[in-house]
């Protein structure tokens, strides 16, 4: 399965297919919070960036996460990725550590993924 760029709500059974082809559990993420885009899937958070980065975003605006599907509400989502140390944007490590940043990444999530009731 390809990464997929969310244009439509993602169903279960789409992020439960994803789950199953790359980690089990988790599906890796990257959120655009300028555009308000999703990429979910890959091996790792740059195959989800470099993904969103090919139609136009620009990496300041990508946040890592990842979601784990049979989970709801917080437990459904960690804003932990290696593409959020951003020094020169004030996160020095793989937490997303700004709750502005956070709220942003989740309001973006949970359009993409609204059974998560994120």
């Amino acid at each position: 399965m390809e990464i997929l760029v969310v244009r439509e709500p993602v169903e279960e059974r789409t992020l439960d297919a994803l789950a199953e082809e790359w980690h089990r559990t988790l599906v890796k993420g990257v959120a655009d919070i300028k555009r308000g885009t999703v990429a979910l899937g890959g091996e790792w958070h740059i195959d989800a960036n470099n993904k969103l980065i090919e139609e136009g975003s620009e990496q300041e605006n990508l946040w890592g996460f990842n979601i784990y599907p049979k989970e709801k509400g917080d437990a459904a989502i960690e804003y932990n990725s290696l593409i959020n140390i951003r020094p020169l944007q004030g996160n020095r490590s793989m937490e997303i550590g700004n709750e502005e940043t956070r709220k942003a990444v989740r309001r973006v999530v949970a359009l993409a993924i609204p059974f998560l009731n994120l």
